[in-house]
């Protein structure tokens, strides 16, 4: 909270659905900021050819499509708030170096104008990547790096967290289970943190609203009410972390249909990491 009070640029590290986000929204809420906007954009999932107008805006007419009233852009939405780079690992590099420009003069040119505003705002980005890897490739700024990771954290995966069953007794809570008295079995929940969770709080999420969806009222949810791939991934017992590994790498294909590219994306790992595991079990 410092930090970000004092203006210092944050990076926060995490797999894919650990909360990097939600962590970033508590932050400014709590922050000297709080009374400007939270502008968040994911640089990985907006096309590449439309980044530079959502981050600097443009100006009536500046390109064919353009909107004739222009656009300020998220640059300038985010003055006196937080702007939130999402997945600043898959920003362009071209796009890199007008980023710099603005975070080191503070100000913005929408595309078309030749008239700069000045911005004031504090600068939260995220990644599942390894940036220093990205900068050795050439494929981001060093730069930009220093910039932006003025301060790291990482937030651990869920995995990891100490009171796995603690938090999903109470996420459970949260999705509004007490109000139509909804109890999740003790084993279920024994199980369920002992699961790999790929997708992390996301993904723990999305099933708990699943099974929420799906019980009746005053009934106990137990293990034969979880999806099929669950209760398959469930009634395996840990053996060591090396095992606990090779099953979330297991899983996870299983659940992209053998799609290497999303299943490395979901994992936060290198595609060629699959590739190699892949490669090594055709020979054995």
């Amino acid at each position: 909270m410092r930090l970000l009070n004092a203006g210092v640029s944050l990076c926060i590290h995490g797999e894919t659905g650990s909360g990097k986000e939600f962590v970033s929204r508590a932050l400014h809420q709590q922050s000297r900021w709080r009374e400007g906007n939270f502008v968040a954009i994911n640089c990985a999932a907006i096309p590449e050819a439309l980044i530079e107008s959502e981050l600097f805006g443009y100006q009536p007419g500046a390109f064919t499509g353009a909107s004739k009233n222009g656009y300020i852009g998220k640059i300038r939405e985010a003055d006196g708030g937080v702007l939130f780079l999402d997945e600043i690992g898959d920003m362009p590099l071209a796009l890199q170096t007008r980023l710099l420009r603005v975070l080191q003069e503070k100000e913005v040119a929408p595309l078309g104008s030749s008239r700069s505003w000045p911005v004031n705002f504090a600068v939260i980005c995220a990644t599942h990547r390894d940036l220093a890897q990205r900068v050795a490739a050439g494929e981001f700024r060093e730069d930009l790096l220093y910039r932006l990771q003025e301060f790291a954290m990482t937030i651990p995966p869920l995995r990891d967290w100490p009171d796995v069953p603690g938090f999903i007794r109470r996420l459970w809570h949260e999705l509004g289970a007490g109000e139509r008295d909804i109890q999740l079995a003790p084993a279920l929940v024994t199980s369920l943190a002992q699961l790999p969770w790929p997708g992390n709080v996301r993904q723990l999420r999305s099933l708990l609203r699943v099974l929420l969806a799906l019980a009746d009222d005053g009934e106990e949810v137990t293990e034969r009410h979880l999806p099929a791939e669950y209760r398959l991934t469930a009634a395996r017992p840990l053996t060591g972390r090396q095992h606990q590994d090779e099953r979330l790498i297991r899983d996870t294909l299983q659940r992209y249909n053998g799609n290497i590219s999303k299943a490395a994306e979901a994992l936060g790992v290198a595609r060629s990491t699959l590739y190699r595991r892949a490669a090594r079990e055709k020979g054995d």
